[in-house]
C-alpha cells in the first residue's frame, strides 16, 4: 500500500484513533491474518463466529504492525475504531486507488475468471508493475485486499469480480472503478442463488455497465449472452473468440498430444501463429481475452505470440497437469466445479488420453459434487456424467451421494463401455484408485471446493499409498 499516516487512514475510513500517534505511518501491507503482518503493516481485526481477530492484535503489534483496524479500543494497542472493518477496508481501498495513476482491469464470468485474471496479469507484467495475485480474491473482502497491495509504482491492477446476487459486482466496481472490463462467460455456476441464467447474465453485465465512455469492454464473442452485453456498455467493445464476427479471433486451432492448443491469431489485416503452453481447448478463449487487454494497454502485435506462448497456470488446482514416475498423468482441476468447467476439463482429459485414436490411454475421472446449482442440480450433474460417457471415460469414480446423478447421466449413454462406481467419501475414492489405477492412465480430479482435494493430494504424494498396477492387479 502507499504510505499513509494513521490520521490519513482514519479519515479515509471514517474511524477514530485510540491510543495511536496520528503521525505514525503505515508503510507495510494491510492484512487480516495476524501471521502475515510485518513491520509498518495494518492489521484488520474481524470478529468471526469461531475467532475474534481482536485477540490477535497484540501478536500483530509484536510483529511490527503500526496499528489495528477494529471495532473497539484495546489496552496498549493503537487502534483505528470503526463500526464495520469490512466496509472500512473498502473505503480505504478506494481512497488508496484514488491517489494512484493505475489502469484497473476487472474480470468476471461464471467460470475461468481466475485463470483469465492470471493470464492478463502475466501479459501486463511485461508492460509494467502489475498487481494480480494468484488465487481467488473476488468478493467484498478479497477485492479491497487486492487493491491495497498496489503502491505508487503500480501501473496495472487486475481484479477478479465474483457475484452471488444482483448488485454485487456493481458494489465492487464502486470500490475499484475499472477502465477495462472482461466478461469470460455466462453459465449456471451459482444458479441456485440467482434463480436463472438470465439473472446471472444481468449480474455479470454490471461490470461493463460501470465502465467509462473512454474505457474498453472485452467480451467473449463465442458466448451469445456475453456478446449481447455490447449493447449495455458505454465503453468501446472488442469481441474476442473463434466466432466469425470476432474482432480478435483464433482460427485453425490444433491440440497437441498434451492438450496444448495452437492457433492463428487474427485481427484486422494482421495474423500470427500462437503456440500455448497451457492445457485445454478452453484456454484459446481465455488467452484471446487476455491478448485483447494487453493490446489495449500497449503491447505491440509483434510481441503477442511470444508473450502468449510464455503464459503458464499460476493459481493452484486449476488445470495443473503433472506426470507421476509410474507413468500416470494427472489433471488437477479440483479447485472448484460447475457443469461448464467440468465439461472443459473432461474434454482436456479426452485429448490427453489420445482422443478417439486406437492407441489411446485409459481415462479416469474422479468427480465430486457441483455446488450451488439449485433446481438445476440433478440435471447439471447428469449432464456431466453423460459427457464423461460420451467421451469414453474408462473409469468414472463419483464421490459422495450428492453427486450420484452423475452416474445417472453416464448410464443414459448407450453403448458406453466404461466402468463406474459411487463412493461415500474421498478416502473411499483413494481406495478405489489404489486398487484400480494402472500405469499410463490419465486421471482427472474435479469437484466443488474441498470435495476432491484429498484425492488429488494423494495422487501427488506417493506416501499416500495410491500406486499404479500393471493391469493385472499387481503393483
Amino acid at each position: 500500500m502507499i504510505t499513509l499516516t494513521l490520521a490519513e487512514v482514519a479519515e479515509a475510513v471514517a474511524g477514530e484513533l485510540h491510543g495511536a500517534d496520528p503521525q505514525e505511518r503505515v508503510t507495510g501491507t494491510v492484512e487480516f491474518d495476524s501471521r502475515k503482518v510485518g513491520p509498518g503493516g495494518l492489521f484488520v481485526a474481524f470478529a468471526g463466529e469461531k475467532a475474534d481477530g481482536h485477540d490477535f492484535a497484540p501478536a500483530a503489534l509484536a510483529a511490527g504492525a503500526a496499528a489495528v483496524l477494529g471495532t473497539r479500543p484495546l489496552d496498549g494497542v493503537p487502534v483505528i475504531v470503526v463500526a464495520d472493518p469490512l466496509a472500512a477496508m473498502a473505503r480505504l481501498a478506494r481512497a488508496v486507488l484514488d491517489r494512484l495513476d493505475v489502469t484497473v482491469v476487472g474480470i468476471t464470468g461464471s467460470s475461468g475468471k481466475t485463470t483469465t485474471k492470471d493470464l492478463i496479469g502475466q501479459l501486463l507484467g511485461g508492460l509494467g508493475p502489475t498487481v494480480a495475485p494468484p488465487g481467488t480474491f473476488n468478493n467484498e473482502l478479497g477485492l479491497p485486499y487486492t487493491v491495497l497491495q498496489a503502491d505508487a509504482d503500480t501501473r496495472f491492477l487486475v481484479l477478479e469480480m465474483g457475484a452471488r446476487g444482483i448488485g454485487h459486482i456493481k458494489d465492487l466496481c464502486e470500490i475499484a472503478p475499472p477502465s477495462v472490463g472482461v466478461v469470460v462467460n455466462v453459465g449456471v455456476a451459482h444458479i441456485g442463488e440467482f434463480g436463472s441464467v438470465e439473472g446471472i447474465a444481468t449480474a455479470k453485465s454490471e461490470l461493463v455497465q460501470a465502465l467509462p465512455a473512454d474505457g474498453l469492454a472485452v467480451l467473449n464473442a463465442d458466448d451469445p449472452r456475453v456478446a449481447a452485453m455490447a449493447a449495455v456498455t458505454p465503453a468501446a467493445v472488442v469481441l474476442a473468440g473463434q466466432a466469425e464476427g470476432a474482432d480478435l479471433r483464433a482460427v485453425d486451432v490444433v491440440l497437441d498430444e498434451r492438450g496444448r492448443p495452437s492457433y492463428t491469431l487474427v485481427s484486422g489485416g494482421e495474423s500470427a501463429r500462437v503456440e500455448l503452453g497451457l492445457t485445454g481447448a478452453h484456454q484459446v478463449g481465455n488467452t484471446l481475452l487476455a491478448a485483447a487487454v494487453a493490446q489495449r494497454c500497449g503491447m505491440a502485435w509483434s510481441e503477442l505470440p511470444g508473450a502468449l506462448a510464455r503464459l503458464r497456470a499460476l493459481s493452484t488446482r486449476r488445470m495443473d497437469v503433472f506426470d507421476r514416475a509410474d507413468g500416470v498423468t494427472v489433471i488437477d482441476d479440483s479447485y472448484n466445479a460447475n457443469p461448464a468447467s467440468t465439461a472443459a476439463a473432461l474434454r482436456a482429459l479426452h485429448t490427453l488420453g489420445g482422443g478417439d485414436g486406437p492407441a489411446g490411454r485409459r481415462t479416469v475421472a474422479v468427480l465430486g459434487y457441483h455446488a450451488e446449482l439449485g433446481a438445476a442440480e440433478h440435471d447439471g450433474h447428469a449432464e456431466v456424467g453423460a459427457l464423461a460417457a460420451t467421451l469414453g471415460v474408462g473409469l468414472l469414480i463419483v464421490v459422495g451421494e450428492s453427486a450420484a446423478p452423475i452416474l445417472d447421466g453416464a448410464a443414459s449413454v448407450r453403448h458406453w463401455e466404461g466402468e463406474s462406481v459411487l463412493v461415500s467419501d474421498q478416502a473411499a475414492a483413494i481406495g478405489v484408485l489404489r486398487e484400480r489405477l494402472r500405469a499410463a492412465d490419465v486421471v482427472l480430479v474435479k469437484g466443488s471446493r474441498y470435495r476432491t482435494w484429498d484425492v488429488v493430494d494423494a495422487l501427488r504424494e506417493t506416501r499416500a499409498g495410491v500406486g499404479a498396477s500393471n493391469g493385472d492387479g499387481h503393483r
